[in-house]
């Protein structure tokens, strides 16, 4: 199976432009590569060379290699991806920039199981005991 995975509140806590803490992701995401499943990284980060305006006060006007630094956690992790963005395989039948998967692990999906722990971050994030039990009752993995 194919598996879209968002990156900041998903595989980590909240915390962009850095890196987020590490909230159990790790492990599971093993579990699927190791079963056959294929992982592409979904994340609205981007590597950004120029500050230009947001246009969203909400959003901080930085630049730096976002999007390289989520694919060195997955290297850092030793979590092969299958793609970045896309599903490798799409482009032979849709020009769409929605990437194809069959799954999405995404924080702000609906009916994903959340865990809220101010101790290690502001933002509620994935509940990875609950996801790894979802995925063991589909029969994903062992």
């Amino acid at each position: 199976m194919t598996i879209n995975i968002d990156f900041d509140g998903t595989c980590v806590t909240h915390d962009f432009p850095y890196i987020g803490k590490s909230i159990g992701a790790e492990k599971v995401l093993k579990k699927l590569v190791d079963n056959g499943h294929q992982l592409i990284l979904f994340t609205m980060r981007s590597d950004r060379n120029l500050a230009n305006p947001t246009m969203d006060s909400t959003i901080k006007n930085v630049t730096g290699n976002f999007l390289s630094d989520a694919i060195n956690w997955f290297k850092k992790n030793d979590i092969p991806l299958y793609g970045i963005q896309t599903n490798p395989t799409q482009i032979n039948w849709t020009t769409s920039p929605k990437s194809y998967a069959e799954l999405m692990i995404d924080d702000s999906a609906l009916g994903c199981p959340l865990k809220y722990d101010k101790s290690i971050s502001d933002r509620p994030f994935v509940d990875w005991e609950k996801v790894e039990l979802v995925l063991e009752g589909l029969g994903l993995y062992d």
